[in-house]
């Protein structure tokens, strides 16, 4: 953390060439303001992409940057925070560069629990290609590449984050400024692998995908803010919360068969056991609200740091600490 103060213009560069109206605008506008707030000096820090319409990133921001090649962003940063530990690094890919050709190395950063901040801009379609479906369209799905639609179930980026050991997921909507500015703040802060969903829209080839929670009004409907140690309450007048149901969760209306908040469950961030978590961050329209905000947060070792700690000790057990020292090891001869 920088004794500087920093604004947003500090962290600005370039002229961004997204289409007018791309969530990725939205999406940009936010990090520079979670950059500025986090406080950390520009030159400390390394954006990371891939290939797609929002790893152009780099290119819009005022720090170090790297646009590399389709699906390696998750390698090449995990590179570089070994490599550079004190570097913050952001991590931005698409859902196609990040779960198709990406998905091995995505997953095996956060099973490593890199400390890296990866951002997943999904919004269900390959768009800098021109519109073929993605490993997050949904079975059906109409593009130029599935003319007659998909008949694959998609990847739900939760779920791999999961089931890779994930210490840290949030979600938030890309035109949500307020909400995704505290989400980064928090993954920042987070010690090890920390995956953001951003849910984003595509309005030249996949307009409307997240409809239900593009808007304000949307929101309050048809999603639930979930906030570590309060009761999981949503509805424009915070009217309906959810309780468990068996294995399962159902939404109730407060005030209704004697429900009252006291029945409502308290959102643990924090629970070493993922079952609640994932459950919550699964849920889907009509039937259930779309879970927004830090949904799983737990602390554990990072590899870059047991990384640093394993030579350090190997070094320390060792005759030679350098290339001159190792080569005097073995047995020597002086030619005269």
């Amino acid at each position: 953390m920088s004794e500087t103060v920093y604004t947003m213009q500090d962290y600005k560069s370039g002229q961004p060439r997204w289409c007018p109206g791309c969530g990725d605008h939205a999406f940009l506008n936010s990090l520079h303001k979670a950059m500025a707030e986090l406080g950390v000096a520009p030159h400390n820090i390394a954006v990371i992409s891939g290939i797609g319409c929002s790893s152009r990133l780099p290119y819009y921001v005022n720090t170090y940057g790297f646009h590399t090649i389709h699906g390696r962003a998750a390698a090449i940063a995990t590179g570089a925070k070994v490599a550079n530990p004190d570097l913050t690094i952001w991590q931005i890919s698409g859902d196609g560069d990040g779960l198709a050709i990406g998905g091995n190395h995505f997953i095996h950063a956060i099973r490593r629990n890199i400390d890296l901040n990866m951002i997943m801009l999904n919004n269900r379609i390959y768009g800098l290609t021109k519109g073929q479906y993605s490993p997050t369209s949904a079975r059906g799905f109409v593009s130029k590449s599935s003319p007659y639609g998909t008949v694959e179930d998609p990847f739900r980026p939760a779920e791999l984050t999961f089931g890779a050991r994930g210490r840290f997921f949030a979600r938030c909507v890309a035109v949500d400024a307020a909400a995704t500015v505290e989400v980064l703040k928090k993954a920042a802060h987070h010690k090890g692998a920390s995956v953001v969903e951003i849910l984003q829209n595509c309005v030249i080839f996949n307009d409307g995908t997240h409809a239900s929670v593009a808007t304000k009004e949307g929101r309050a409907k048809n999603a639930i803010y979930l906030e570590h140690g309060k009761p999981m309450l949503f509805g424009e007048n915070k009217e309906f919360g959810l309780m468990q149901e068996g294995f399962g969760l159902k939404v109730v209306k407060l005030g209704e068969n004697g429900v009252t908040e006291k029945d409502i469950l308290v959102h643990d961030a924090h629970c070493q056991d993922n079952t609640l978590q994932l459950k919550l961050a699964l849920m889907e329209g009509p039937d259930f609200p779309i879970a927004l905000g830090v949904i799983r947060d737990i602390e554990a070792p990072t590899y870059n740091d047991a990384i640093a700690e394993q030579i350090e000790e190997v070094k320390s057990k060792k005759k030679y600490h350098n290339f001159q020292e190792l080569l005097m090891t073995n047995d020597t001869w002086e030619v005269k």
